[in-house]
This record gives structure tokens, C-alpha cells and sequence, in this order.
């Protein structure tokens, strides 16, 4: 498939185009997720991006899938800046051997107000986020494998200025595009993308609701689709033309035509996140087979 140039960032951090986002590799019990990471390590997939928004224990999971893989980048999409202080992650990343650094990017996240209680309303994101940017440099981080979660304007051209760039979640190419209007040439724009591997537009945007339907009260989201020019009565709605924005759902020339959209409007990298049947309980045996179909498009 036609691919853009990558940007400088893009370059450096080697990954690649096309990514999975899989909560899988971290959460699947007696090491089938570890065994996934290493199948999506050879079926060529640049990336394996894993969340680490809902608890503590990214850094951990992040040195297993380390131990696991030998060549794929890994990724956090993303570290919730709340539950680490910046000198752990600094004195993580510093404690890890300059082999194993140039296969790691830390993704990094002001996480939600509803995910994080009462001290969420005494702060600004952005000023805790530059806060926290500032404290990762103090304590030895390079900043040059840090990429911001970012959504907002404000948030990218922090991104932009002070780190490697942007892995944004839930995101149109239209945020490619502004991202990348925003950010410059230099910076990583490297988009989550969901997908569903289903051609019935009635099943698809069914799962697609399914998914959708944890994120509906974080108002972050909220708050970015109406950037993106949809109007609060569509997202109260969930309706098609926010489903189809939001979703590659289709064929495998469906998923690829999305993919080449982030690219034209300006993204380096794309990180397929599949939707299925199951939805949340779907497991590894329900995404392999889509995980090998994704990777015809490498």
C-alpha cells in the first residue's frame, strides 16, 4: 500500500508503519500474552503499543514483553502519568541496557477526571503535564522516547516542542491532519486506530457502539470529537457518522484505505486496535487470526 514519508522522530524511534494496540500481551493469563507479542514480532508488525492508563504495572509488563521479543519496539499507549512518579520511570528507562532502550518508546498520559477522583479538579492537564515532562528530564529521561497522549491543540504543541510527539486514542484522520498542522514536520504523529474485520455494516457498527460505550463519559474524548466537528447531539447519539469516523470497519482493502488516510494527512505510524464479536472479553484466539490478516498489509 502507498505510504507517506516519516518523519525525523518516526525515523529515530524505528516504528515502523503500521502497529498493533492490544491490551492482550499484558493481561492474557499463564504467558499467552508474551507468546502473542513474539507472533506479532514475527508476522513484521513495527510496534506493539500495550495501555497501562488503569493501573501501576506497565513498566513491569513492559520488561516481560522485553524479555519476550527481540526486535519489535514496544510501546506504552499509555503510561497514566498519575499512578508514576517521574523519577521511577526515569530510573526505569535508565536502568534498562542501550539495546533494550532503542526498542522502547514511552507513551505518556494525563489520563480522565472520572478515572481519577476528586485530585483531577485541583489541576490544570496541561500544566501537570509539563510539570511532569520537566521532572522526567530532570531525572534523566530522554525526552526523545517520550510521546504525549495528546488530543488538544495545546496538548501537541507541548508534544511537538518537548518530546518525540503524539499517540493519540480514539482519533480521526482529520486529527492526523490537525496534529500534524500543528506539530510540524519533525514531530512522531502516531494515531490509535480501531478496526473490525466485518463487512455487515449493522454487526460492525454494533461492536463498534459496544467498545465506544466505556469512553462515552470521559469527557477528554468528548471534548475532542467536538473539535473534530461532530455536534454533542451525534456523540450523545453514537451515531453512524461518528462510528465510521472513529472505525475502519470493512474489508482488508477497507482497513488499508483508513490506514493510507492518517498517512496522507500526515501521520508516520498507525496502531490497529481490533474490535471483534466479543468486544473487551474477547481473547487471543479471537484476534490472531485478524492480527494475521492485518499483517497482509505490511
Amino acid at each position: 500500500m502507498k505510504q507517506t514519508s516519516q518523519s525525523a522522530h518516526a525515523r529515530e524511534l524505528k516504528v515502523g508503519s503500521i502497529g498493533i494496540w492490544s491490551v492482550l500481551p499484558r493481561y492474557a493469563p499463564e504467558g499467552a500474552g508474551l507468546a502473542a507479542a513474539k507472533d506479532l514480532e514475527e508476522m513484521g508488525f513495527g510496534t506493539l503499543w500495550v495501555p497501562g492508563g488503569v493501573d501501576n504495572g506497565i513498566l513491569a509488563s513492559l520488561d516481560e514483553l522485553m524479555d519476550a521479543t527481540s526486535s519489535i519496539t514496544l510501546a506504552a499507549g499509555v503510561l497514566n502519568i498519575w499512578m508514576h512518579e517521574p523519577e521511577e520511570v526515569a530510573a526505569w528507562w535508565n536502568g534498562q541496557s542501550p539495546e533494550r532502550q532503542s526498542r522502547l518508546v514511552m507513551g505518556i498520559g494525563v489520563s480522565h477526571g472520572p478515572l481519577i477522583g476528586d485530585a483531577y479538579k485541583d489541576v490544570k492537564p496541561l500544566a501537570k503535564m509539563r510539570a511532569y515532562v520537566n521532572a522526567l528530564e530532570a531525572a534523566g529521561m530522554p525526552l526523545g522516547r517520550v510521546a504525549l497522549g495528546g488530543l488538544g491543540p495545546k496538548m501537541l504543541e507541548l508534544a511537538a516542542t518537548r518530546t518525540a510527539g503524539t499517540h493519540p486514542y480514539l482519533v480521526s484522520p482529520r486529527h492526523s491532519a490537525a496534529a500534524r498542522e500543528i506539530m510540524g514536520p519533525d514531530a512522531l504523529i502516531a494515531p490509535h486506530q480501531n478496526v473490525i474485520l466485518e463487512s455487515d455494516a449493522a454487526t460492525a457498527r454494533a461492536w463498534a457502539r459496544g467498545m465506544l460505550s466505556a469512553y462515552l463519559n470521559l469527557p477528554n474524548y468528548m471534548n475532542n470529537w467536538l473539535r473534530d466537528g461532530f455536534s454533542q447531539q451525534e456523540i450523545d447519539d453514537v451515531n453512524d457518522r461518528l462510528v465510521d469516523s472513529l472505525f475502519a470497519w470493512g474489508d482488508l482493502d477497507a482497513i488499508a484505505a483508513r490506514i493510507q488516510e492518517h498517512f496522507d494527512a500526515g501521520a508516520d505510524h498507525v496502531a490497529l486496535h481490533v474490535t471483534s464479536a466479543n468486544g473487551l472479553a474477547a481473547g487471543i484466539d479471537e484476534h490472531m487470526p485478524i492480527w494475521r490478516e492485518l499483517a497482509k498489509l505490511l
